[in-house]
């Protein structure tokens, strides 16, 4: 059983975001993570001492998210460059197994009011870069 400074994680997606995420994540074992992704391939983004567990499928499949264990998650972050596989992991995982905490990758911020509709938190590394680049450029 996780004590209350750990967290079981589901990340959907082991590109350069999920696989950093899932190596930063697994630093110091403090957190069980689950790592899916359809190409088996993506797994070698992790470390060596990574020491959590992979499922090379597509989490678009609700088996798959029960093989995952996704009902006990603390968190799911679905990290993958389509948007609107994230926006339905991040629906599939809130809405039929109750996590209460999904965080998706947004990459066209225009879709923003969609998942906040849904209650869904994001990130959207565009917008983000974006501010950064502004800020450089406006800096005095």
């Amino acid at each position: 059983m996780l004590n209350k400074t750990e967290k079981y994680v589901i990340i959907v997606g082991c590109g350069r975001l999920g696989g950093h995420l899932a190596n930063m994540l697994g630093e110091g074992k403090k957190n069980s993570i689950v790592v899916i992704d359809k190409n088996e391939a993506s797994f070698e983004r992790l470390n060596a001492s990574f020491s959590g567990f992979t499922i090379e499928a597509n989490a678009l499949e609700i088996e798959v998210l029960k093989q995952a264990k996704i009902a006990s998650a603390d968190v799911v972050v679905a990290t993958t460059n389509n948007d609107n596989i994230n926006i339905m992991v991040a629906q599939i995982a809130k809405s039929i197994f109750g996590v209460n905490q999904v965080v998706a990758r947004l990459t066209d911020p225009s879709k923003e009011k969609v998942y906040s509709e849904l209650n869904i938190e994001t990130i959207s590394p565009t917008a983000l870069s974006a501010l950064e680049f502004q800020r450089i450029i406006l800096r005095k």
